[in-house]
């Protein structure tokens, strides 16, 4: 996992084509935009899981379980001096 900080209106680009915006902190919430192809579907996690716990359930499946993060997380250093660059 990468973690990095953001202000309100940076992005994250994902590839050429996913952007994740910071639109708002307020408190203990951050509302994040996300701007990707219409053929890339984006939703929160526990949406996620109730699609793929019904995918299996169709199938027949037993539902996977999510990914456990293995290591610490890497934290990006250089994040704080993108404002210099522009």
């Amino acid at each position: 996992m990468l973690v990095v900080s953001r202000r309100r209106n940076e992005s994250i680009m994902i590839a050429d084509d996913i952007e994740v915006k910071i639109i708002d902190i307020r408190q203990n919430q951050v509302k994040v935009g996300i701007t990707a192809p219409t053929d890339i579907p984006v939703h929160r996690r526990e949406v996620y899981e109730r699609i793929k716990a019904q995918e299996a359930a169709q199938n027949g499946a037993e539902p996977e379980e999510a990914p456990k993060v293995a290591e610490e997380p890497k934290v990006d250093e250089e994040v704080h001096s993108d404002e210099s660059i522009f």
